[in-house]
């Protein structure tokens, strides 16, 4: 079965499929799996969305509808499976509620979207990532990241910080992972 053979983070399952119906493939999987599944079928009738539900679906969409829900409802099953899920942090991923460092394919995610990270902004991530809730000076950020002694590297830490947030925060005025400790430096919030 592809679900033993590979990491699935959620399933968008039609009832009405060769072989196995989708009501039958959700029962099966819940057997030994709590990923997200989402019924996306046809069959709009009360007793049809009560049935996947209650049989261990995730959520319910009927066809037609509009891609955008989709996308948004695959969204918010992803983050409350990252955020409160059975989702693990393994050696190669670091996981801080919405936001995903994969260590093997030097990869970020925040909420379930590909960012794109040069490689210094990937280690300044890393860094304090793997530190979250402790706070780094921009001297130490520097130190580690550029492995070089830090003579004047507030602006160039200053710019990468910037950008990191700008690609990560729905809100840099109001960031939710790359916080700042006014006087004292950075850290990723708990």
């Amino acid at each position: 079965m592809l679900l033993e053979e590979e990491e699935i983070h959620l399933i968008i399952m039609d009832i009405m499929m060769p072989k196995m119906d989708g009501i039958k493939a959700t029962f099966k999987i819940r057997e030994n799996k709590n990923i997200p599944i989402i019924i996306l079928s046809a069959k709009s009738e009360d007793t049809d969305k009560i049935l996947g539900l209650n049989i261990g679906a995730d959520d319910y969409i009927t066809k037609p509808f509009n891609p955008m829900e989709l996308v948004a409802r695959v969204r918010s099953q992803l983050r409350r499976y990252i955020n409160l899920g059975n989702y693990k942090n393994s050696e190669d991923k670091i996981v801080v509620r919405g936001l995903v460092l994969d260590k093997s394919s030097k990869a970020v995610q925040v909420e379930g979207k590909d960012v794109r990270v040069t490689p210094i902004e990937y280690k300044i991530l890393e860094l304090l990532m793997e530190n979250r809730g402790r706070v780094f000076s921009i001297e130490q950020i520097y130190e580690r990241v550029w492995q070089e002694p830090s003579y004047n590297a507030e602006n160039t830490v200053a710019v990468h910080i910037r950008r990191i947030r700008e690609k990560i925060e729905i809100n840099t005025k109001d960031p939710k992972y790359l916080k700042v400790v006014w006087g004292i430096g950075y850290k990723i919030e708990k």
